[in-house]
Parts: C-alpha cells; structure tokens; sequence
C-alpha cells in the first residue's frame, strides 16, 4: 500500500496511527508492574471506530501475568466487540514492544490481518498480524 493510500484508510477508520498510539500510551500508565518495571499499553480500534484498551498487569506467579493486548481483547469481547482493525502497542520509548507469541496467536482469533502499530523512539511502524504470525493456529484446519 502506498503512503497515500495508507492515510486515506487510516482516514476511514476515523482515526490516525498517532492517534491510537497515544491512546496505548495513555492505558500504558494504568500498567501493574512492579517486578519487572516494564509498563505496557494496547489500544485496539475497532470497526465501530471505538478505542478499547488494557495495559499489563503482573502477578508474583509470573505465568499468571496477563500482556496489554490480551487484556484489551478481552475488554473489547466483553464489550460486546469482536472486530478489531489495529492495535497500537505502547511499551518503552527507546525499543519496539512487539506482542509476544501466545498476544499474537490470541489476537489472531479475532483478524489474522490486522494492523500492528509499534513505536520506537517516537517514529510509528505498521505491520500486518499476518506478518508477525503467518501460520497461527486454528482448531478448523486439523
């Protein structure tokens, strides 16, 4: 897709990549983390045009820990929502926070061709989900 081409879909969604970035950023502050330190915000945009998010939130028992774009998935279900067109994932200023393998394979579920929107020191990259997870599991194919 063309950098214009790109704008003018962003424009139809109603909103922009900056937009839905500090949108993360704003759910990145909610974040518990006191083990790690490492604060995470996700914002999904939705095809109601509607923002939904969820930040990290760990746990003693770390295999407990829940990521911020699985929590923001879960918050847009029980929402009633289950289309999601990007997410925008807010971790630290200087380095990608992408979405670990168990957020891309959940996120999956619901658009395998969504928008990943990752921010490193101020510049927004986007990526299809398909790009970061071209063979995601599905009950259907075995």
């Amino acid at each position: 897709m063309t950098a214009s081409s790109r704008s003018d879909y962003w424009l139809k969604l109603g909103t922009t990549p900056e937009q839905l970035m500090r949108s993360a950023e704003g759910f990145r502050t909610m974040a518990y983390a006191p083990y790690s330190n490492f604060f995470v915000g996700a914002a999904l945009l939705m095809d109601d045009g509607s923002i939904v998010g969820g930040c990290n939130v760990e746990n003693s028992s770390y295999g407990v820990t829940l990521c911020a774009e699985r929590i923001a998935m879960a918050n847009a279900v029980s929402s009633g929502k289950i289309n999601p067109l990007a997410i925008a994932v807010a971790g630290e200023v200087s380095s990608f926070c992408s979405p670990c393998g168990a957020c891309r394979q959940f996120l999956a579920e619901f658009n395998p061709d969504m928008d990943v929107l990752l921010m490193q020191n101020g510049s927004i990259t986007s990526i299809s989900l398909r790009s970061l997870l071209p063979y995601p599991f599905k009950l259907e194919d075995i």
